[in-house]
């Protein structure tokens, strides 16, 4: 939910800045640095639930706190990526990837009732997938929206 909120939060303040300045709405401009915003929060948590994270990758995958903190650095670059005109497209199509890559780990720690942020089992279940999945599936518009279908 706090994602959802940052990015939302982040998008309306982008935009009523960038009319400041600019006296015109840039939602694609928006939506990229609100994405941005959101990209940098979720990366904090890779370092600071590292234990937790670790626990929502499957057993037969290797290093999971490398990969952690790995994925951690992947949404920082992508993030500035994002922001960067050169970048946002091909940013666009890494996260797009990225975000699809990532949607098995939530599966896996909603069907395993993994709490990231307490490194424990008791997490929400399924209920969380009825939430993650929808969100997903936004993330993954949003980025296409903003840094693929509007140039």
């Amino acid at each position: 939910m706090k994602p959802l909120l940052i990015l939302l939060s982040t998008f309306t303040l982008a935009l009523i800045i960038i009319k400041l300045i600019y006296k015109e709405y840039y939602f694609a401009l928006s939506a990229r640095i609100a994405m941005a915003v959101m990209l940098l929060f979720t990366a904090i948590g890779h370092f600071v639930f590292t234990k937790g994270m670790s626990m929502m990758i499957p057993g037969f995958i290797p290093f999971k706190t490398l990969f952690v903190y790995l994925t951690g650095i992947f949404e920082i670059l992508l993030a500035i990526g994002l922001c960067t005109h050169n970048l946002k497209v091909l940013s666009g199509y890494a996260l797009i990837i990225f975000l699809l890559l990532m949607l098995p780990a939530n599966i896996y720690a909603s069907i395993n009732n993994v709490n990231y942020q307490e490194g424990t089992f008791n997490g929400n279940g399924l209920a969380y997938l009825w939430f993650r999945i929808p969100l997903q599936i936004l993330f993954i518009i949003w980025t296409y929206i903003s840094t693929i279908a509007i140039k």
